[in-house]
C-alpha cells in the first residue's frame, strides 16, 4: 500500500464536542503518523488551537491547514517554535461586516488579523481562537486585514440563523455555517480542499493516494477533494452526501475505525 495523504477535521472529528480526543482515536492517529502517512490535521481552528492537535498525533514533521484554509503550517519540531507559516491568505473584512450587521444587529464578531492575533466584539472568546482575543469597537476591526472572520448569534437557531445568512449576498468572501449559530468567513475561494491541494502538489501525491474525514459544513469541500472522502456519521446529511463513505459518529471512535482500517491493510499487504 502506497502512503496516504490524510487530511483530518477536528472538532467532531478527532475531538468530540467537548474536546476530548479518546484513547482509541489517539492510539489509531499516532499509529497512522508513525507508519509513515502523511497526517495534515485541516481544521476551522486558528493556529494556537491546532499546535496541541499535532502534539497530541505524534507529528513532528508535517503540515497543518488551520483557519479553514486561510494558514497552512510547516511543522517542524526543530525550529524556534515548532512551525512555520507557510502561506497566509488574507481578505478585507469590512464588506462582510456592514452585510452582517444589517441583518443580525445583535451578533458577536471575532477577527484573526494577519498577524495572528484576534480582535474581538462584545468580550467574544472561543476554544478555537487558541489565543486571548483582544476587545475593540466594530470600526477597529473593518480597518483590520482578515485571515479568518466569525460570527455568532445567541439569538437564532442554527437554521434561521443559516437562512439570514444566504439572505445576505456575501461577496468576494468563502463562509460556512456550523452547528450551531456560527458563521466562519474566510477570503474568496479558500477552503480547506483549496490548502489541501497546494499541498498536494507540492508532496507529489496521486490524487488516489488522498483521504479526509470531517463532520462539518466546513468539510464539504474537503471531502470532495479527497478520493476517499469519509463523513462522521454524526454529521448533517449534506456533508455525508460530499462523502464516498460514512462512518460511526465521534462518540463510538468513527475515526479509529477508519485509521484502523488503513493500517490492516497496510499490514495484510506485507
Amino acid at each position: 500500500m502506497s502512503s496516504k495523504m490524510i487530511g483530518l477535521d477536528v472538532d467532531g472529528t478527532l475531538v468530540n464536542h467537548e474536546g476530548h480526543m479518546s484513547q482509541a482515536v489517539r492510539e489509531a492517529g499516532r499509529a497512522i503518523v508513525g507508519a509513515g502517512h502523511t497526517v495534515v490535521i485541516s481544521t476551522g481552528r486558528s493556529l494556537g488551537a491546532t499546535l496541541p492537535i499535532v502534539e497530541l498525533l505524534g507529528v513532528e514533521h508535517g503540515y497543518a491547514v488551520c483557519s479553514n484554509g486561510g494558514v497552512t503550517l510547516r511543522i517542524d519540531t526543530s525550529l524556534p517554535d515548532g512551525y512555520e507559516v507557510i502561506d497566509r491568505r488574507t481578505f478585507d473584512p469590512a464588506p462582510a461586516l456592514r452585510a452582517i450587521r444589517q441583518s443580525l444587529p445583535t451578533a458577536k464578531y471575532a477577527l484573526e488579523d494577519d498577524q495572528g492575533r484576534f480582535l474581538s466584539t462584545e468580550r467574544f472568546q472561543d476554544a478555537s481562537f487558541g489565543v486571548e482575543a483582544v476587545g475593540v469597537s466594530i470600526n477597529e476591526m473593518m480597518e483590520a486585514t482578515a485571515t479568518r472572520l466569525v460570527v455568532f448569534s445567541t439569538d437564532s437557531t442554527a437554521e434561521e440563523f443559516g437562512r439570514a445568512v444566504g439572505t445576505l449576498g456575501l461577496e468576494g468572501v468563502t463562509y460556512s455555517v456550523g452547528w450551531t449559530a456560527w458563521l466562519d468567513i474566510a477570503a474568496e475561494g479558500i477552503n480547506k480542499a483549496t490548502a489541501l491541494e497546494v499541498l498536494r502538489v507540492k508532496l507529489g501525491f496521486d490524487r488516489e493516494d488522498t483521504i479526509a474525514a470531517g463532520d462539518g459544513r466546513n468539510d464539504v469541500e474537503m471531502l470532495a477533494w479527497a478520493h476517499r472522502g469519509v463523513a462522521m456519521g454524526q454529521a448533517p446529511d449534506e456533508v455525508k452526501a460530499a462523502a464516498a463513505e460514512v462512518t460511526a459518529p465521534v462518540e463510538q471512535d468513527g475515526l479509529a475505525l477508519v485509521l484502523n482500517g488503513i493500517l490492516d491493510g497496510q499490514a495484510a499487504l506485507r
